[in-house]
């Protein structure tokens, strides 16, 4: 196990949205929508974890919450030791420039109205970095970095592809210098044709600057490119966390199981159906009991329904963790 001191430490996080009553007739307490539930784990400095899971199960929630656009309900987020929902405004604003996130529509998240050399030096602006020109300077210098011409500046986010306004996107996080940045599905909006090649960039970004990455994803075969640590999310809780070989090679969590037997496989000819999934993501307005995978877990036994199992490390296996009673 690492000894390196953690980068990041998410301890217990819970994020919970209040629901409003269907009726004014409605008796009894509101209905609070569990996105995020006692979640807990690090990224080391240099390190990228990859958070999967199928949609719904409260990963956008859960990195959103690290760069501070929810706010928790409990439990704590700290950065290089520092709790950051115990800091004052004016110390989260520092701590802010060093955790970029990078959301996942490039259509949605730049601004239309800007041309692209104001899209990148706006966080610096607000961070107070550099003069009018240190800026201008920093903008043709990232935009270089991520493989578009310095013209590019000139231009607005409409004259560009998708695959283009991630890179865009991209050079807008870096431009502050971040330690860490929280990819949100960047790819899914994408061309696959297009999808490794922000990968690459990704990889190539992660050595030269030594970024860390908290990347979110549903794709497994693109984060088995780019993943040290794989953490796998059920109904808003990590169910499975390992080293990526030790995820991909030896599952323990039946669900992790199921998700790894999906992933389509080319040239290998026919094979054998594995294990699929049966039913719907339950609604994190009434999360079942116990473990709340046991509806759809071809082992699930009876301590499945009334107990949560922790996460623990699998039997001879200390970096994998797994909440599961039955765990391989």
């Amino acid at each position: 196990m690492s000894t390196t001191a953690p980068l990041l430490a998410v301890d217990n996080l819970a994020v919970h949205f209040p629901m409003a009553r269907k009726s004014l007739l409605q008796r009894g307490p509101s209905p609070v929508l569990q996105a995020v539930s006692d979640v807990s784990f690090s990224i080391t400095p240099g390190e990228t974890l990859a958070l999967v899971g199928e949609s719904g199960c409260g990963k956008t929630t859960l990195g959103r919450a690290i760069v501070g656009l929810y706010a928790a309900t409990r439990g704590a987020i700290s950065f290089k030791g520092e709790n950051l929902n115990a800091m004052t405004d004016a110390q989260r604003k520092k701590t802010r420039r060093a955790i970029q996130m990078i959301f996942q529509d490039p259509y949605e998240s730049l601004n239309p109205r800007l041309p692209v050399s104001d899209v990148i030096t706006e966080p610096l602006l607000i961070h107070g970095i550099g003069n009018r020109s240190e800026r201008a300077d920093r903008a043709r210098e990232l935009i270089a970095q991520v493989g578009l011409p310095v013209d590019a500046l000139n231009r607005y986010p409409h004259q560009f592809s998708g695959g283009q306004r991630q890179r865009i996107a991209i050079a807008r996080a870096l431009g502050p210098e971040p330690e860490l940045m929280v990819a949100d599905e960047p790819l899914s909006a994408l061309d696959v044709s297009i999808q490794s090649q922000i990968l690459n960039l990704m990889s190539e970004l992660r050595e030269r600057r030594q970024l860390s990455y908290l990347f979110i994803s549903h794709d497994l075969a693109a984060v088995h490119h780019l993943a040290d640590r794989v953490a796998v999310m059920y109904l808003g809780r990590l169910v499975e966390v390992a080293p990526r070989g030790d995820l991909y090679d030896s599952p323990s969590h039946p669900y992790t199981r199921a998700l790894i037997e999906a992933i389509p496989r080319i040239g290998q000819g026919r094979r054998s159906r594995g294990r699929t999934i049966q039913g719907d993501l339950p609604s994190p307005l009434n999360p079942p009991s116990g473990c709340a995978f046991h509806p759809r877990c071809p082992k699930a036994q009876a301590i499945c329904k009334t107990e949560a199992p922790s996460l623990l490390p699998a039997p001879g296996r200390e970096q994998q963790l797994v909440a599961c009673h039955f765990k391989d």
